[in-house]
């Protein structure tokens, strides 16, 4: 699968020029997904729709056949593969009948190889680029993000698996759903299965646990597409209250000691209802007025993540607005505070706290107070370190400017006749001083102007006057009014340079949570972007690349593409000499698919830009940017080098085959080509007559030496495909004792000693025939060269719940438990020191081709001594005898796509 074919279901879609997609979703086989996209096409139809039939799997209930009825079926189209003619849907035939509505059948099924396209999805991506639109449906163990919790749930592996992108990007997705104990009911009725699957089904794959657990998982991810719809919708609509639809629970951490003890409540909060979420939340100011210690903030991010929560941080100069704008775009229903650490004496000289201040503000968003064992202990910093001054406290500076000089003056003018002019002039110092110091150098300027106009006129000499006599008098105001302004802009240049260092450790703490979030493993480029986007309160944030028309998508994930004109879609025209703008990496919803569309527009090369879109922001912002846009730059170049590197990967891997299969192999290929070449060069001599008997032996040597040959070329072939990933494997029904039989046909003579037990009543596997019966002849040659004599080996078939075993039993020398994993290495002969027997590659193909079609091999020591080798496949999922029609059928095994 292609970046391509999921950018054309991820790109925006140009109305009238793309089909609608619909997708019944189901948690198991038999729910009715089948059904219902019947039911639905039969009422389109009635409307006057031109509904067809493109291709609709039945696995032989005949209620969904009947379900069909007078619905225009589509022909199949035959392909060969293997000397067997398998089905599938006619792409070519829909595209040409070009109905309003096709109806398809298991979206996530695999084509028979020879198809046009690799998966049925890419098949659907064709009808909806022609305008047709397509009636499908998925089970939820089929897609690709919930394939590893499937198979811990039911054990079995999804071989069959869509992107999760592509699912979501369809326009309906609609839930058919069914109580564990009624879909037990149905297949114990026979309406799902044949009798003779019904009880293995029921005791297996349909167990209640089961089905609960693929239910849930079904409903919980439907949900998640609902809700990125409901977010989508609040932001085309402006909504900015909160709409109560899932409890979202957000904690605001200060960094201090009591953060343990208001996530943990937090997190019993969410617990209450079924899919709450966590959402923990620092914010760092731009003011100083935050006592985080970076390395608490860190582990109560590890605190959050490990109770299934998430860790945000923000920069806000008014913290109650910033955790409030926050908590409304993430559409929060509670916010969890703690009680302040302040002391009495503190809340009563400096006003309500951040809490009370939130609390007020908060709106239709539910606050908790929690208290905790550090309330009123104090924030743990001096006032003396909360850097810059507020326009509470410039307000203040103002105030005591206006008022402090007059009353000055009172109180001076009272005392005239104790104090002269010096002690004046110092008592009006101090109150400069002190005006400096509660509201800056503004208000100071303006207490010291004052100050000095006071002094003059009812203190110097002549009093009441203007005008000063004394020449020392006026150096003295003069002096007064230069120390007042001296004092007033060494304390606002300190403040300043506070607020300043202040604003610096803020960004230096969100860049290092950036890069805890990348060194914990999180996406690079993903974890950069919405760092950003959270940090600077933006709608969305875009790495845009420039690229020419022909220059490949690479790079993480789906890109957007954008041409000249704006529009996204399949097909690029230019944006002019530069080539094309294409989305690299995005965060949030609406993004930027020009740099011209941005809000902010931060350049990082000559191709590369970070595009913002939500608000402007300012220079001292600008410059955290720029290196946040260098950092996305070099994410977004470590994925690519990453990507490069597994690629690579395979080719390191294939090399390091090669050069051991050429060291192996030198005497294994040049003893049969030596004993058929003397064979078949003594047999044209002339020099020598030789008589029937000498004839016969002289091309039976030539015919076991070329047999060898051919069979050491099949696997040393098979095992570079394997290596690979280039080998083809198309399982189907196959009857295991006829494979046996075949196989030990293909041992010649020497396997007519071996003991074989198959129970005539053993399931069919679900294998392809030709690779097993490889695989068994591998393992009998094997077992045969070290059984004794008098002790053949022996083969026992039996089949335990959805699996087939086959064991085949030696009695030789047997392999000692500690060596047992290194006789699945390639080129490994365990104790056999010529190469008269091989390279070694039996047991690792004989493991590799037995993984690939589903199956298991396992060594175990045989009682009495001897190795048995447990070979474990996958169990047929239809009736014995069935045909072999190409498609993967529905069963407990969930080996196909479940209808």
């Amino acid at each position: 699968m292609g970046n391509e074919g999921l950018a054309d279901y991820l790109s925006p879609r140009v109305p009238g020029s793309r089909g609608q997609l619909r997708i019944y979703l189901g948690c198991a086989a038999g729910v009715g997904k089948t059904f219902a996209m019947l039911n639905e096409g039969h009422r389109r139809r009635e409307r006057g729709t031109d509904v067809v039939v493109a291709f609709v799997e039945t696995h032989g209930r005949p209620h969904t056949a009947e379900q069909i009825g007078d619905l225009e079926i589509v022909p199949r189209t035959e392909l060969a593969y293997r000397s067997t003619s398998f089905e599938e849907m006619d792409l070519d035939a829909v595209l040409d009948r070009h109905p309003d509505v096709a109806l398809v059948d298991e979206f996530a099924h695999t084509n028979v190889p020879g198809s046009r396209n690799e998966k049925r999805w890419q098949d659907v991506n064709e009808l909806l680029d022609a305008g047709i639109d397509v009636i499908s449906n998925v089970n939820i163990q089929h897609l690709e993000s919930l394939n590893d919790v499937v198979e811990k749930i039911t054990g079995v592996p999804q071989r069959e698996t869509v992107p999760d992108a592509v699912v979501r990007a369809a326009d309906q997705v609609e839930l058919v759903d069914m109580t564990p104990e009624a879909l037990r009911r149905r297949m114990a009725h026979g309406n799902i299965y044949k009798a003779e699957k019904i009880d293995a089904a029921l005791t297996n794959y349909f167990r209640i646990g089961n089905l609960s657990a693929l239910r849930e998982l079904a409903l919980l991810w439907l949900a998640d597409k609902v809700d990125e719809g409901l977010q989508r919708y609040r932001e085309a609509h402006d909504i900015r209250t909160t709409w109560e639809a899932r409890e979202r629970v957000v904690v605001a951490l200060t960094g201090g000691p009591e953060g343990d003890t208001l996530i943990r409540r937090a997190a019993r909060i969410a617990a209450r209802s079924a899919g709450g979420d966590l959402l923990a939340v620092h914010v760092s100011t731009s003011d100083g007025l935050t006592a985080a210690s970076p390395g608490t903030l860190a582990n109560q991010r590890r605190l959050t993540e490990s109770l299934g929560g998430t860790y945000h941080q923000v920069v806000g100069d008014n913290v109650p607005e910033a955790l409030l704008t926050f908590a409304r775009a993430e559409n929060a229903t509670q916010l969890v505070l703690g009680v302040s650490r302040r002391s009495w004496l503190s809340s009563l000289l400096t006003g309500p706290g951040v809490s009370a201040r939130t609390m007020r503000a908060s709106g239709d968003i539910d606050v908790h107070m929690v208290t905790h064992s550090y309330v009123g202990r104090g924030r743990g910093l001096p006032s003396a370190q909360r850097g810059g001054l507020p326009r509470g406290r410039k307000l203040a500076g103002y105030v005591l400017a206006v008022g402090l000089t007059p009353l000055m003056t009172l109180i001076l003018a009272n005392l005239r006749g104790h104090l002269n002019l010096t002690s004046n002039v110092l008592v009006f110092l101090v109150g400069v001083v002190a005006v400096a110091l509660v509201g800056g150098f503004l208000p100071a300027l303006i207490a010291a102007v004052a100050g000095s106009v006071l002094l003059n006129y009812y203190f110097t000499p002549p009093v009441h006057k203007f005008t000063i006599n004394d020449p020392n008098n006026a150096l003295a105001l003069i002096i007064f009014v230069a120390v007042g302004l001296s004092v007033s802009k060494v304390v606002d240049t300190a403040a300043r340079r506070n607020r300043q260092a202040a604003r610096a450790g803020a960004e230096s703490e969100l860049l290092a949570t950036t890069a805890g979030s990348v060194l914990r493993g999180e996406r690079a480029l993903s974890a950069v972007l919405d760092r950003v986007r959270e940090a600077f309160g933006m709608d969305s944030v875009t790495l845009l690349e420039q690229r020419e028309p022909d220059q490949p998508v690479t790079g993480n994930g789906a890109a957007h593409v954008v041409a000249g004109d704006g529009q996204a879609g399949g097909r690029l025209p230019r944006t002019g000499p530069g080539g094309r703008w294409t989305a690299v990496g995005v965060s949030g919803d609406l993004p930027c698919l020009r740099p011209d569309q941005a809000d902010v527009e931060i350049p990082i090369s000559d191709t590369l830009v970070l595009a913002l879109r939500g608000r402007t922001l300012p220079a001292t912002d600008r410059r955290v940017l720029g290196a946040f846009a260098a950092y996305a730059a070099a994410a977004l170049e470590q994925g690519r080098l990453t990507a490069a590197a597994e690629a690579a990967r395979p080719i390191a891997e294939a090399d390091r085959m090669r050069t051991a299969l050429l060291a192996a192999v030198s005497h294994d290929l040049r003893t049969p080509l030596a004993s058929a070449k003397a064979a078949v060069t003594s047999l044209r001599s002339n020099d020598i007559e030789w008589d029937a008997e000498d004839h016969d032996e002289l091309l039976a040597t030539a015919d076991e030496s070329l047999d060898k040959l051919s069979r050491l070329v099949d696997n040393l072939l098979d095992m570079s495909r394997l290596q690979a990933g280039a080998l083809a494997l198309f399982p189907r029904p196959a009857d295991l004792s006829e494979i046996v039989a075949r196989s030990l046909d293909d041992l010649g003579p020497a396997a007519r000693a071996v003991k074989v037990d198959i129970p005539d009543d053993l399931p069919e596997v679900a294998v392809d025939p030709g690779i097993l019966e490889r695989v068994i002849a591998n393992l009998t040659a094997n077992a045969l060269r070290y059984s004794p004599a008098g002790s053949p080996p022996t083969l026992t078939g039996s089949s335990l719940h959805d699996r087939v075993e086959l064991r085949i039993i030696d009695r030789g020398p047997g392999i000692p438990t500690e060596h047992r994993h290194q006789m699945f290495v390639p080129f490994q002969r365990l104790g056999d020191t010529d190469n008269t027997t091989g390279v070694g590659l039996g047991l690792a193909l004989s493991r590799g081709l037995t993984e690939a079609m589903g199956g298991s091999l396992e060594p175990d020591e045989t009682p009495g001594g001897g190795l048995t080798m447990t070979l474990s496949l996958p169990a047929a999922p239809g009736p014995a005898g069935a045909p072999a029609d190409g498609h993967e059928s529905e069963s407990y095994l969930g080996t196909g796509d479940m209808s």
